[in-house]
């Protein structure tokens, strides 16, 4: 029995598997390039505490009432 040749296993291991259907061949590149440059804070939420904070509005509420006094203590604490 006569053993493939290297390219004839490469051949075989370069098949094109993807369906047709995640064609993307029409996308544009560089199109969130503006989005991701302005920034992402992405925060992660322990378990214990996703019953007080189940979405990112309340967490939002919740560091908008706490950030007044920290501003003051900043600036408290530069003063001194």
């Amino acid at each position: 029995m006569k053993k493939k040749s290297k390219a004839e296993v490469a051949s075989a291991d370069d098949k094109d598997t993807m369906r047709p259907e995640y064609d993307s061949s029409g996308g544009a590149r560089g199109v969130t390039v503006a989005r991701y440059r302005e920034g992402a804070n992405i925060v992660v939420v322990d378990p214990d505490v996703l019953d007080v904070f189940p979405d990112s509005a309340s967490v939002n509420e919740a560091l908008r009432t706490l950030a007044p006094f920290l501003r003051q203590r900043r600036k408290a604490t530069k003063r001194s």
